[in-house]
């Protein structure tokens, strides 16, 4: 009896089979006029449909001052330290002001020397030019000789000649003393850029205090926050789409949930060899200083759009036969048409459709059942209820079966 039983219930499982799939062997398809297939559909709709990519990328500063000594010597004070506020002008470190304040009066008492020997040289033009002028004039009277006024005329120029080194001298010293003063302002280091926000954060510190210096040594990395650079590379296929000015919108997991929003503002000339991308930078406003440079983000940018396009799901695309399309079912009908389709933006779970015109609702679960013509059930349809051809599951009729048997 157990075996006249298993033969019975294996010859309902294919029967059962046979309904379900609704079709030869040869085909995957059901063909009109045969048992209904169930399906999910989508809606054919219109309206605007954005083309994004996602893109990964990292936040760097707008712009960054790296803060240096100009001149060697010992770091008296760090007036700064790491996340503090700086102002445009203001002074971020002293160096021990000794030696500088030394050069300075060196140089001072330098200049003094000059001038006096500069006095002195003048004076001494002014004695041989005197001279000069009573040899001329005694000559003319007869009573000085040539060779007088030959050797009064020499003394005279030679007064000039010194006179000329001396200013030069005090020319020397005067540069001296400024550029010891310069020096000795060098004592005190200053952050100042041109353009931008009059404030910037310490993002870096690389000395500490009491350390020598050496010239251009390196104190305090300086960062502008606000606006922020969102920094990604683009490929070859987005390249031609690009224009500054585009839309973005950044996500990171230190705000979950929350969305920047920035702008295309510059585009690299270049791709690189080893990844064939492109360097691209959106500006982000920051007014909260929220976003760090480093942090990494995911980046989605609008590459264009089309207004009043055809839309359907794109889960609803199937290739046959090397060509796509979909199965429509228009209106009230209870079969589908199948449809070859030129497709264009892709927006996520929805895809533009270029032509043909479309309408009613498209296939989306359930199509690899379905051919030219094919019946089809939607599930929650009035129709569907109707007919009363909804199968049920092969649990359900493989227990029916069993039922009956016994």
């Amino acid at each position: 009896m157990r075996i006249v039983l298993f033969g019975l219930l294996c010859l309902a499982l294919v029967g059962l089979g046979w309904r379900v799939l609704g079709a030869d062997a040869g085909a995957g398809a059901t063909k009109p006029g045969t048992l209904a297939v169930p399906v999910e559909v989508g809606p054919v709709t219109t309206g605007r449909i954005v083309l994004r990519r996602r893109l990964s990328g990292t936040l760097e500063p707008a712009a960054e001052l790296l803060v240096a000594s100009q001149v060697a010597g010992r770091l008296a004070a760090l007036h700064v330290d790491l996340g503090d506020v700086v102002t445009r002008g203001q002074i971020v470190a002293t160096l021990d002001e000794g030696e500088f304040a030394s050069e300075v009066s060196r140089a001072e008492a330098e200049l003094a020397v000059a001038k006096a020997s500069q006095k002195a040289a003048a004076n001494a033009v002014q004695v041989t030019k005197r001279a000069l002028e009573r040899v001329l004039t005694l000559q003319e009277d007869g009573v000085a000789s040539v060779a007088q006024l030959d050797n009064t005329d020499a003394e005279h120029a030679a007064a000039e000649g010194r006179a000329a080194v001396a200013d030069a001298g005090v020319a020397r010293a005067e540069a001296a003393l400024i550029s010891a003063r310069i020096r000795f302002g060098y004592t005190s280091v200053v952050a100042d850029w041109k353009g931008g926000d009059d404030k910037r954060v310490v993002a870096q510190r690389f000395v500490d205090e009491g350390g020598s210096l050496s010239p251009n040594s390196a104190l305090l990395r300086i960062v502008e926050l606000n606006p922020i650079v969102c920094a990604v590379q683009v490929p070859e296929r987005d390249y031609g789409l690009l224009a500054p000015g585009q839309e973005g919108v950044l996500e990171t997991d230190s705000y979950p949930g929350q969305a920047f929003r920035g702008k295309v503002e510059r585009i690299a000339p270049v791709f690189r060899s080893s990844t064939r991308q492109a360097r691209v930078e959106l500006q982000v406003s920051n007014p909260e200083e929220r976003l760090k440079p480093g942090m990494f983000v995911r980046a989605t940018l609008e590459l264009g759009a089309a207004e009043d396009a055809t839309i359907v799901p794109y889960a609803s695309l199937i290739e046959r036969s090397g060509v796509t399309g979909v199965f429509e079912l228009a209106g009230g009908a209870e079969t589908v048409s199948w449809k070859p389709v030129e497709t264009g933006i892709r927006d996520g779970d929805q895809i533009q459709i270029l032509s043909p015109a479309l309408e009613g609702r498209v296939v989306t679960l359930g199509q690899e059942l379905c051919d030219e013509g094919s019946r089809v059930r939607v599930p929650g349809d009035e129709g569907a209820a109707a007919t009363g051809d909804s199968p049920m599951s092969l649990d359900e009729q493989v227990s029916q079966v069993s039922t009956t048997l016994r």
